[in-house]
């Protein structure tokens, strides 16, 4: 018995993967821009590092003017999800919004809408 029996050949399987990477691209691209603006936006130099991963994560940083170091907090597990939160209030902060639009980021679904509104949002 092989996938096949179920319905599922390798069509199929390549076209949710050709789906799946079109996805990732378009929120890459979106996250970028949206990151991008609001570095334009905060007067935060260095405004291309939105498009390079990793660096994408300094640039975020410095918006929510918060220590480089913090960097590093971002790969320990759990603790991650804590400073990211500290620094998306700070992002928030930065754009003269309300903090508690940083928080809204470990809302799943709204996550996708909370920088685009920071970017782009009066």
């Amino acid at each position: 018995m092989d996938m096949r029996d179920f319905g599922f050949g390798p069509g199929l399987a390549g076209g949710l993967l050709m789906a799946f990477l079109m996805i990732g691209a378009a929120v890459y691209i979106y996250m970028a821009l949206a990151l991008q603006t609001i570095a334009r936006k905060t007067n935060t130099k260095n405004d291309w590092l939105a498009w390079i991963p990793i660096a994408n994560m300094v640039l975020l940083l410095e918006i929510a003017r918060k220590p480089v170091w913090w960097l590093l907090l971002l790969v320990i597990p759990l603790v991650n999800v804590v400073i990211s939160i500290v620094v998306w209030v700070g992002v928030a902060e930065a754009r003269g919004k309300p903090s508690w639009w940083g928080l809204l980021m470990i809302v799943p679904g709204v996550n996708l809408i909370v920088p685009g509104y920071l970017a782009w949002g009066d």
